[in-house]
């Protein structure tokens, strides 16, 4: 019995037909049934649109198998780490979804995103005797200003249609962790470096990029370049428009607590995004909540000996608002949210402490008459200044004060709108430490740290190639941190240890790859690639 079944496809968001065909195992006494695909539905017409149901296009775009191929001249490359890579490319989907969004280009971009990954802080200009050296998928050098035109050719069509392929890759119900970082620069001419809040104290102008990380894959899909001025709250907003554009409508985003405002916990209600977002305990929402709770929160109920810490779990009412223009009104109800709050023994102990050491010292600014400007509010929140002629200057510590401030010691809480118990909550939001050495790889491994580049064309090609190049390295380290590899070496230590590998080609024969140790064969299957072949 034959029957017609339609399904749509979550990731790509078409819809396929297929018949059912029934029949009855006899063996088991079970009904079965074969399914043989037909061909997409067309949304418009409803027709079904044959196909040949094998990935046609899946395998236009596939890399070629690897292995030996003919040779067109008599060369030695070193192939190791490139074979390393290459192989990741394939399985990460990198090559064919950058195949399919620079046709022309991809084979120079990714064979400069290995140059940016295998030699550790290298300026872009010694690319040239490297390519001479590797096999790579480009096969020939670049000079620097070659490289300037690849970056130039780069386009916001391009860099998004990738962002977009890649993130169906990636696991649907992850949380992605968003942060900022900023990167100084030199340049006059970039409209987006401005001076801002640098936060490396770098006095230097700086533009500021933002990328969006997979929590559980450890895997970075999205960047956008932004102003040096913009506060990192200002950004939520079009964030969540660029992942509604990109199709990521159910999104589960990890935020730090500088992106905490009224208006992005509204913004993420409205857009119904699940979130993790750190609180501010200056909050009268956070403290006005913990008052019921802080003569009890030690108890050993509530202790955890894994992470040491006290936690509680509240559920509050969000007054949530929500502006209509097309309705000229405001719709206003309230909202459930979830505040987890943590306490820390020792850290209350150090922070106190500390307090103590910050008191004492703005107590002798003021008593020797020679205050510091930029203490003036910590004068005021902490201390009555008295002058006598007698006695002089005399500051007096504001008890009151100073007992609040301890009291909140120790605490930090995390807030949400999905429901989750304290502990995986705050392992989760502790994951977003991925985008902070992300941050640091682009940094300094990918010599991010100043741009040195004096066109916005360039400057965003070249951005995209070390975000390339971060998809490579996040997968490595990753790899490297589940399997405990880092205990034998460190990132550039395997990956010298397999670039020494070597291959050769000669005119009519097949490529041939040089001797292989147990030791790099090991690293290999570690990181869940097979070795290449060898004689």
């Amino acid at each position: 019995m034959a029957a017609m079944i339609y399904q749509k496809d979550k990731r790509s968001g078409i819809t396929y037909a297929y018949e059912s065909v029934s029949r009855w195992d006899k063996e088991k006494k079970q009904s079965r049934a074969k399914r043989t695909l037909i061909g997409r539905v067309d949304e418009k017409t409803g027709q079904i649109i044959p196909t040949d149901g094998r990935n046609r296009k899946e395998k236009e775009f596939a890399s070629p198998k690897r292995g030996p191929v003919p040779a067109e001249k008599t060369a030695r490359f070193f192939y190791g780490a490139t074979y390393l890579l290459d192989t990741l490319g394939e399985k990460l989907g990198v090559a064919q979804d950058l195949k399919q969004s620079f046709p022309d280009t991809w084979r120079k971009i990714l064979s400069i995103a290995y140059y940016l990954v295998l030699e550790d802080r290298s300026p872009l200009y010694r690319f040239e005797k490297w390519a001479t050296l590797h096999k790579h998928p480009y096969g020939d050098t670049l000079t620097s200003q070659r490289s300037s035109d690849l970056f130039a050719s780069i386009t916001e069509e391009g860099r998004q249609k990738f962002f977009q392929l890649q993130g169906q890759r990636r696991i649907e119900k992850e949380y992605w962790v968003y942060d900022i970082t900023s990167i100084s620069s030199y340049s006059e001419s970039l409209r987006q470096v401005q001076y801002g809040k640098n936060k490396e104290d770098d006095h230097l102008p700086q533009l500021n990029l933002a990328l969006v990380y997979g929590e559980t894959t450890g895997l970075p899909f999205y960047y956008r370049k932004l102003a040096g001025n913009i506060p990192d709250s200002k950004t939520v907003k079009h964030l969540l428009a660029d992942l509604n554009t990109l199709g990521f409508t159910k999104s589960k985003l990890v935020l730090d607590r500088g992106f905490y405002s009224v208006d992005n916990v509204n913004a993420l209600l409205k857009d119904h995004v699940k979130f993790l977002m750190g609180g501010l305990m200056t909050l009268d929402l956070i403290r006005s909540n913990l008052e019921g709770l802080y003569d009890g929160f030690r108890t050993f109920e509530h202790y955890d000996d894994t992470y040491e810490l006290y936690h509680h779990t509240v559920r509050v009412p969000w007054s949530y608002s929500q502006e209509r223009p097309y309705k000229k009104d405001t719709l206003k109800a309230n909202r459930r949210l979830y505040i987890h709050y943590y306490y820390n023994v020792d850290q209350a102990a150090e922070k106190e402490k500390a307090l103590d050491k910050t008191l004492i010292g703005l107590k002798r600014e003021l008593e020797s008459g020679h205050p510091i400007a930029e203490h003036e509010p910590m004068y005021a929140k902490y201390f009555e200044v008295k002058t006598t002629p007698k006695r002089g200057t005399q500051a007096v510590v504001k008890e009151a004060a100073v007992q609040r401030a301890k009291k909140y010691c120790g605490f930090f809480c995390l807030l949400t709108n999905e429901t989750l118990e304290a502990i995986p909550a705050l392992e989760t939001y502790r994951n977003k430490d991925l985008v902070e050495k992300a941050f640091g790889d682009l940094k300094e491994r990918l010599n991010l740290r100043r741009t040195l580049v004096s066109s916005e064309q360039s400057l965003d090609g070249k951005l995209f190639v070390a975000f390339v190049s971060l998809i490579f390295l996040s997968t490595i380290k990753k790899r490297m941190q589940d399997t405990g590899l880092f205990k034998k070496y460190t990132l550039q230590e395997l990956l010298d240890k397999l670039d020494v590998i070597e291959c050769f080609e000669t005119p009519g024969q097949r490529m041939r790859v040089g001797e292989i140790l147990e030791k790099q064969k090991d690293i290999y299957r570690c990181l869940n690639v097979d070795p290449p072949s060898s004689l």
